[in-house]
């Protein structure tokens, strides 16, 4: 945007020079929207309005496990992804998942593993990394024997092989396209269950360092535009593979640019709108950086609080991002969906914790109430959950490969 100008309490809207385009134009829209908002949010003068609507989110997400509407028709091929949605959220909200259902989604996970190894979007579909993603992550929330028991992990590890390019790159399923998202995809469910070997991510991270451009982010392939999602999924993999030094990272700092300055969320890429999505992809990305750039020895680095306005994006995710009816959305006018509910709540998880163990510390906006469980920024799934399957698959050895399918 071409600047901004500021408002009372520090926001700040567009400024078009005079120069109205229908990027401008769409930018004013949302933020006269907004703006009825924060000030009917004034006249009540006191933040504890601020509310997580818990109950309702809660009774969103439990009916969603059992059954949805002819509107989620078109998520076919992503049903994994709707476990994990709702299952994540539900685990942010601290909210148990009674036994018989975790069996449920795990008998539902195993019909979704392919013979090939990896994970379809559905029973009897083709396998891809997207879907292998959310059941791997989804199994490890349940955290159970039966949970574990469900991946088989030597053909898993046969298909990431299958996978796997020559430059280092990894296509998201059999002749489909590379990009950044499989090879997080493909390092995550790898670390999670102890397949990650040497020569199934030779020169995966200086691809992903290619994938870095003049912006400071990454983008999907080498040369292509940065973008708020490709770039978590990018530093997240180095994290992963302890490659994050590839990256130039005060140029990924840029993107805490990408906070907006009017209505506290994120946009995903420069002249977007803003999308509670990204509450995560953005927010989510910092505390990688801030941990990075603290390895590397930065001492202007705040022990106590993110590289972003954490308030301003909470304030914006309970004012603007909650349905009256239970879940949450891109931004008011938009509908409720399981994605949009879980990774605004995963990124009101990433704004109310900082650091961990003596580090440690707590910004909520609100009531007390509105605090939610942490979330791990690498794997979005809690923190405790990553420790149990990583020490569960520790104890098992790394499957060996047919010579063939090692060197594909």
């Amino acid at each position: 945007m071409a600047g901004a100008s500021p408002l009372p309490g520090g926001r700040r809207r567009l400024r078009d020079d005079g120069l109205r385009t229908a990027t401008s134009a769409e930018q004013t829209k949302v933020e006269t929207s907004l703006q009825e908002i924060f000030d009917a949010y004034k006249t009540k003068h006191h933040a504890s309005q601020f509310v997580l609507q818990r109950e309702k989110h809660f009774h969103y997400l439990k009916r969603g496990l059992r059954q949805l509407s002819a509107a989620y028709e078109c998520l076919d091929a992503s049903r994994p992804w709707l476990c994990y949605w709702i299952l994540h959220s539900l685990e942010l909200l601290d909210e148990p998942i009674p036994d018989s259902v975790a069996s449920d989604v795990c008998q539902f996970l195993s019909r979704c593993q392919s013979p090939k190894g990896g994970f379809g979007g559905g029973p009897g579909q083709y396998p891809h990394l997207a879907p292998t993603y959310a059941a791997v992550n989804t199994l490890c929330i349940i955290g159970t024997e039966e949970a574990f028991g469900v991946i088989d992990r030597k053909k898993l590890l046969e298909y990431l092989h299958s996978l796997k390019q020559p430059d280092g790159s990894f296509l998201m399923h059999e002749g489909g396209e590379v990009d950044v998202r499989s090879a997080y995809c493909a390092a995550s469910v790898a670390s999670l269950t102890n397949l990650l070997t040497p020569a199934l991510f030779a020169g995966t991270a200086k691809w992903i360092a290619r994938c870095q451009n003049w912006e400071g982010g990454i983008g999907g392939v080498p040369g292509m535009e940065a973008h708020g999602g490709y770039t978590f999924c990018g530093m997240a993999a180095l994290v992963i593979l302890r490659e994050e030094h590839l990256l130039n990272l005060r140029s990924l700092l840029h993107l805490t640019s990408r906070q907006m300055r009017f209505e506290g969320g994120f946009q995903g890429r420069c002249n977007k709108l803003v999308d509670g999505c990204y509450s995560f992809w953005q927010a989510g990305l910092l505390p990688l950086l801030h941990r990075a750039l603290h390895a590397s020895g930065d001492a202007a680095l705040s022990m106590r609080r993110w590289m972003f306005d954490q308030l301003a994006l909470q304030e914006y995710i309970l004012l603007c991002c909650q349905c009256p009816a239970g879940g949450l959305l891109d931004k008011p006018g938009k509908s409720r969906d399981f994605y949009h509910t879980c990774y605004c709540l995963s990124g009101l998880a990433i704004a109310q914790h900082f650091g961990s163990g003596d580090l440690h510390h707590e910004t909520v906006l609100g009531i007390p109430e509105n605090c939610l469980q942490a979330t791990h920024p690498v794997y979005n799934i809690g923190p405790e959950k990553v420790t149990r399957a990583v020490m569960h698959f520790l104890q098992q050895p790394v499957p060996s490969l047919e010579p063939a399918a090692a060197a594909d």
